[in-house]
C-alpha cells in the first residue's frame, strides 16, 4: 500500500465504535494521519452497549476524556458488578463483582483458604471477603479513598455516540453524512480504494475501519471474509430493547435475569432504566417475549421496543487487506457480561500499536488477527460457562446444559471441579477471581481444593479471614449510598445532565 505522508483513514460507520475509533485517532494520531466518518442518518445503529468494565477507564484516559462531564453528559452511573439471579436455578443469586477475593500468596489464590474455612464451618459467605461486591450488595459507592474501588459505568450509548463526536468534531475530524452504496477494490491487490455513497460522492483512503455493525459491509460484503457461527454454544438470537422510567435509587451494578429461554437486562442511569430481553426464537415468539418484557420491567416506558436479530460468532480475519472490522462487524458474543465496548477499545488500542504508516505488515497482520481470535474465544467461553453450568428444567436451558462445550472451557471446568484451580491466561479478559465467582454461583463445587488452608491452625485461619472481612465491612460502612454520592458528585463538578442527555427514542438500542 502506498500512503501520503498522512494516511487517510477512513471509518465506515458511526455508533459507538466508529466514534471511538474517531476520537482515540484524532487525538492520538492527529500529526499523521487525516480521519474521515462516513455516517447515515438514515441508517438506524445498534447501540454496542449501555454497561461496561472497568478497561473503559483507561481508555477514557487515552481519548482526554474528563470523567464528571462524560457522566453529566450521557447521563452515567457508576457500576460494580453484575447480578445474575435464578441462573442456576430459580430463586439462585450471586454477583460477579470487579473486585478480587480476600488476598491471594503465590502457592494459591485466597478461594483454596475460603474453601478449606467452610470445610471448617469457620468461614462467611465469598463475596464479604470482596470490597466490590460487598459495596454492590448494600448499593454502596465513592471513588477515591485509601482503598478505591474498581467500577465501571454504565452510560446512554446514543448519548455517548454524540458526546464523542462533538468532541471530534471539534478537533478537525472530517464527517461526511451519506449512505454507502459502493465498496471499490483494487484490481491487484485487493485492497479498499474508495467508497461510493447513494449521491455520488467518493470518499478514498488508505486504511478503512469497518463500523458498519452486523451487516459488515466492508470485511463480509466486499473483502468476503467468513463467519465462524458459535450459536449451537451461545443459541440466543434475539433481543429486545426497551427503556423506561427510573422507580428506585440507582444501584451501582447490573441485573442479570434469566428466565426461560434466555435472559433480561436491566441497567440504571441517571434519567431512566434501559431493559431488554434476550432469547432464543426457538422457544419463544416475538410477540411473546414482547409479552413478556411489558410484564417484568418497572415504570414507564418510554419507547416502543424493536427486535433486534443476531448470530454469535466471529470474522475468520478481523483485519484482511487495508481493512479493519470493529464491534459488530467483526463478531459477537452477546452482552452478558458487558464485553462489547470493550471488544472495540481494545481492538483500537492494539491497532494503533501496529499502525501501518508506513505500509502494511502481513506478520503484523496476522498477529492483530491471532490477538483478536484469542480473546474473542476466551470471552466466548466465559460466556458460555454461565449457560453451561444450569440446573434448570426448561428446553432452552436443558439445550444449553446437553451441548458439549468448546475444548477449551472443558478444561477450565475440570480444572476447577476436580481441585478448585482457575486462571487467567495472558489473553484472557477476565481474572481469576471472576471464573471463581461465577462458577460458585454457577454451583460448580470442587471436588478438594488446595491443600495451604490446612497448613495454619483453624483459629489462625478464622482470624486472618476475620481479618479480610472486617476491613472490607468497615470501609463499606464508611461509604455513601451510590445514589447520594452520584448526586454529590455531579454537584461538586459543576455537571448537569439537563440539556446533554439525549432523547430516549434517539438512544443507543442495544444493551449491557
Amino acid at each position: 500500500m502506498t500512503t501520503p505522508s498522512r494516511m487517510r483513514v477512513v471509518i465506515a460507520g458511526g455508533g459507538t465504535a466508529g466514534w471511538l475509533a474517531a476520537a482515540l485517532l484524532t487525538r492520538q494520531l492527529s500529526a499523521l494521519v487525516n480521519v474521515t466518518l462516513v455516517e447515515s442518518e438514515e441508517i438506524g445503529t445498534v447501540g454496542v452497549g449501555e454497561s461496561t468494565i472497568p478497561t473503559v477507564r483507561a481508555f477514557h484516559a487515552l481519548i482526554g476524556l474528563d470523567e464528571a462531564e462524560f457522566m453529566a453528559a450521557t447521563g452515567a452511573t457508576f457500576k460494580l458488578g453484575i447480578s445474575f439471579e435464578h441462573w442456576s436455578r430459580v430463586g439462585d443469586r450471586y454477583i460477579h463483582s470487579f473486585g478480587d477475593l480476600g488476598r491471594s500468596t503465590w502457592m494459591g489464590d485466597f478461594h483454596h483458604f475460603w474453601l478449606e474455612a467452610r470445610a471448617q464451618g469457620i468461614a462467611a459467605e465469598l463475596g464479604d471477603y470482596c470490597l466490590e461486591h460487598r459495596a454492590a450488595e448494600l448499593g454502596r459507592f465513592a471513588t477515591g479513598g485509601e482503598t478505591p474501588l474498581n467500577y465501571a459505568y454504565h452510560f446512554d450509548a446514543g448519548s455517548y455516540a454524540r458526546y464523542l463526536r462533538e468532541a471530534c468534531e471539534t478537533a478537525g475530524l472530517e464527517r461526511v453524512e451519506g449512505r454507502i452504496a459502493r465498496v471499490e477494490r483494487d484490481g491487484e491487490s485487493g485492497h479498499i480504494t474508495r467508497l461510493h455513497l447513494a449521491d455520488g460522492r467518493i470518499v478514498a483512503g488508505d486504511l478503512f475501519l469497518d463500523c458498519t455493525g452486523f451487516r459488515a459491509l466492508l470485511i463480509g460484503e466486499a473483502m468476503g471474509v467468513g463467519f465462524e457461527d458459535w450459536s449451537h454454544w451461545l443459541p440466543a438470537n434475539r433481543a429486545l430493547p426497551v427503556q423506561t422510567s427510573s422507580v428506585e435509587p440507582a444501584r451501582p451494578y447490573t441485573r442479570a435475569i434469566a428466565h426461560s429461554a434466555g435472559w433480561q437486562w436491566r441497567i440504571p442511569l441517571q434519567h431512566r432504566v434501559g431493559n431488554g430481553l434476550v432469547y432464543c426464537s426457538d422457544y419463544l415468539s416475538d410477540d411473546e417475549a414482547q409479552a413478556r418484557l411489558y410484564a417484568q420491567v418497572e415504570g414507564e416506558r418510554l419507547v416502543e421496543p424493536n427486535p433486534i436479530r443476531f448470530r454469535t460468532g466471529r470474522r475468520l480475519q478481523a483485519w484482511s487487506g487495508n481493512c479493519v472490522a470493529l464491534s459488530l462487524a467483526s463478531g459477537f458474543v452477546e452482552p452478558l457480561e458487558s464485553t462489547s465496548i470493550h471488544l472495540v477499545m481494545i481492538a483500537l488500542t492494539r491497532l494503533l500499536q501496529v499502525m501501518p504508516l508506513g505500509g502494511i505488515s502481513p506478520a503484523a497482520v496476522a498477529r492483530y488477527n491471532e490477538q483478536a481470535r484469542r480473546e474473542l474465544e476466551a470471552i466466548r467461553d466465559f460466556i458460555t460457562l454461565h449457560y453451561y453450568l444450569n440446573g434448570r428444567p426448561e428446553p432452552f436451558w436443558v439445550r444449553c446444559r446437553t451441548t458439549p462445550p468448546p475444548d477449551s472451557l472443558t478444561e477450565r471446568i475440570a480444572l476447577f471441579a476436580e481441585g478448585a484451580h482457575a486462571y487467567q491466561d495472558t489473553h484472557d479478559l477476565f481474572r481469576v477471581a471472576s471464573w471463581v465467582q461465577v462458577m460458585l454461583g454457577q454451583r460448580l463445587q470442587p471436588k478438594r481444593h488446595h491443600p495451604l488452608g490446612r497448613i495454619m491452625p483453624p483459629d489462625r485461619l478464622a482470624g486472618a479471614l476475620n481479618d479480610i472481612r472486617s476491613r472490607v465491612g468497615q470501609t463499606v460502612a464508611g461509604l455513601p449510598t451510590h445514589q447520594v454520592f452520584l448526586g454529590s458528585y455531579l454537584q461538586r463538578h459543576g455537571t448537569s445532565t439537563s440539556s446533554a442527555v439525549m432523547p430516549p427514542e434517539q438512544s443507543g438500542r442495544f444493551a449491557p
